[in-house]
């Protein structure tokens, strides 16, 4: 059985010299930003992008060896692809989310397969759970998107346990997601002071934000394979249904959403290995372990 725990979705940003100032923007800025991502991700239904991502959360877990009994935190975890595949291991998980639609999904899920999870409403950059309260701490194309890299990873590293291992699949800024993402950016741009969620996929990105805490980071390219019936239902299922790109629609006058509209298709036109067989592209990302000191 599922259970649910509510905890306030985004607490503020501590006013420390690291939050309030430098090449990260202020913490007002960060926040603001933080608030927009949630709106963002609260829009369309992610679960219909989420679910076909499964088998990322299931390699990440075979990778990470989970066994069974062992405590594992899901961060970022939308609808619950590693939480699920964590709970099929016989792991003790906790999904975490600022998403609360997000996270009833994941329930749903959960209590359809018969898998027992518990849920925490909470932001991935304050984590209120205790220090090294987790065997292996999980976010698959989650933790990515925090506004504050560094204090999302600190989190990361502050829950998991000495010697326990924090596993991520982030996608690639070479890959089909990072490209499509430079393109919404050429016509929305980011603020200037943000870091791009790709860099996540970067070995040298990884080093910088674990290095620190970090006895061993292993890491290796891994690619997910969208299939989908063509090009156009491809963009109007995302559209549709992916937050981030039916905001940024949103935002353009019409004449500049048949603009992006036309770069989104050529971009899936460079990278479609389909034949006329349907839309067959390969999304890279960077599957990493890093193994906490």
């Amino acid at each position: 059985m599922s259970s649910v725990q509510p905890v306030a979705s985004t607490p503020p940003v501590a006013s420390t010299p690291t939050a309030t100032a430098g090449r990260h923007g202020p913490a007002d800025e960060l926040e603001a930003l933080k608030r927009r991502q949630q709106s963002a991700w609260s829009a369309g239904d992610y679960a219909v992008i989420g679910t076909t991502l499964q088998i990322v959360g299931e390699t990440l877990c075979e990778t990470l060896d989970l066994r069974s009994g062992e405590r594992v935190l899901d961060v970022a975890a939308g609808n619950g692809n590693a939480a699920l595949a964590a709970a099929r291991r016989f792991c003790r998980v906790t999904a975490l989310d600022y998403v609360p639609a997000l996270l009833e999904r994941a329930g749903a899920r959960a209590a359809a397969d018969g898998l027992a999870l518990e849920f925490l409403e909470a932001d991935a950059e304050q984590i209120p759970l205790p220090d090294a309260s987790f065997d292996a701490v999980l976010s698959t194309f989650g933790v990515m998107f925090t506004p504050d890299q560094e204090r999302a990873a600190r989190e990361l590293a502050r829950v998991c346990r000495p010697g326990g291992r924090i596993g991520l699949a982030s996608w690639t800024p070479e890959g089909f997601i990072g490209r499509l993402f430079a393109v919404l950016g050429t016509f929305v741009p980011p603020p200037a002071f943000a870091r791009p969620p790709s860099l996540w996929g970067t070995e040298r990105r990884l080093a910088d934000l674990f290095g620190a805490v970090a006895r061993d980071i292993r890491t290796a390219r891994r690619h997910f394979t969208f299939r989908y019936p063509s090009p156009e239902r491809w963009l109007e299922i995302f559209r549709t249904y992916y937050g981030p790109m039916q905001k940024t629609f949103a935002a353009l006058p019409p004449e500049r959403q048949g603009a992006l509209e036309t770069e989104i298709l050529a971009l899936l036109a460079r990278l479609d290995r389909g034949g006329g067989r349907g839309l067959v592209i390969d999304g890279e990302y960077l599957e990493a372990v890093v193994t906490v000191s």
